[in-house]
């Protein structure tokens, strides 16, 4: 784990958030429903600084998804928490 509650691109690791959402089928309906996207939309607006800061949100919503998501990609769960702080502002 890095020992930094932030990282320099925001953007990249929510981006690399939402992979990790994606991965698992219960967490990825999840996140559909809470946002109101459908798959075609999340693909196309992937990069889109209000669909990563809406899925950070969505973490950040659950503790243990903020906490295993923090783990996977090797940040403390701050670091997404930050991102989504940058993403927003």
């Amino acid at each position: 784990m890095r020992d930094t509650d932030t990282i320099d691109d925001p953007a990249a690791l929510a981006l690399r958030a939402l992979v990790w959402t994606l991965g698992e089928p219960d967490r990825a309906s999840r996140l559909l429903a809470v946002t109101g996207l459908d798959p075609a939309d999340l693909r196309a607006r992937a990069g889109d600084p209000a669909v990563l800061a809406a899925t950070l949100s969505f973490l950040e919503a659950n503790e243990a998804d903020l906490v295993a998501c923090a783990e996977e990609l090797g940040v403390k769960p701050p670091a997404l928490v930050a991102a989504r702080e940058r993403l927003e502002a």
